[in-house]
């Protein structure tokens, strides 16, 4: 663990001045996760986030997406489509202030991406337990 976070220092070395791992950029505040949209600018990636807002006039939830850009060190490889966690940091540029700090691997929706699922036994066993009652309900129904 490095950076006083949850992430794992990277096998792979860089000389970019701006690497939480490898230069001088500390990490500060708090974490986003997210998954990458776009990597076309050089050390930067797009991470995009999906949460829900509660609309109180019509009793319901409604989408929302997030995009920050963040630096991203050459020694982490990102590619489009991979959820990651990004760090908040001293400004870097005229709009980056955050920075790529590691690949999470996460079975619940981060928003770009189709990554859902139960994230743990718990919930895996609560589901299974849910979607027998659902089919006594309906075998009884039919019955």
């Amino acid at each position: 663990m490095a950076l006083g976070l949850n992430v794992d220092e990277p096998e792979a070395t860089c000389d970019d001045p701006n690497c939480p791992f490898h230069g001088t950029l500390s990490v500060r505040g708090g974490t986003v996760d997210g998954v990458v949209v776009s990597t076309d600018m050089d050390r930067s990636a797009v991470v995009e986030r999906e949460y829900d807002v509660a609309v109180p006039k019509y009793d319901r939830a409604m989408k929302r997406r997030s995009r920050t850009p963040a630096h991203a060190p050459d020694c982490l490889e990102i590619e489009v489509g991979e959820p990651v966690r990004i760090a908040e940091t001293r400004p870097l540029s005229k709009t980056k202030s955050h920075v790529v700090v590691g690949r999470i691997d996460t079975d619940r929706d981060l928003g770009a991406t189709s990554l859902s699922g139960p994230s743990d036994a718990e919930s895996e066993a609560a589901m299974s337990d849910i979607e027998e009652s659902v089919a006594e309900a309906e075998d009884g129904g039919e019955a």
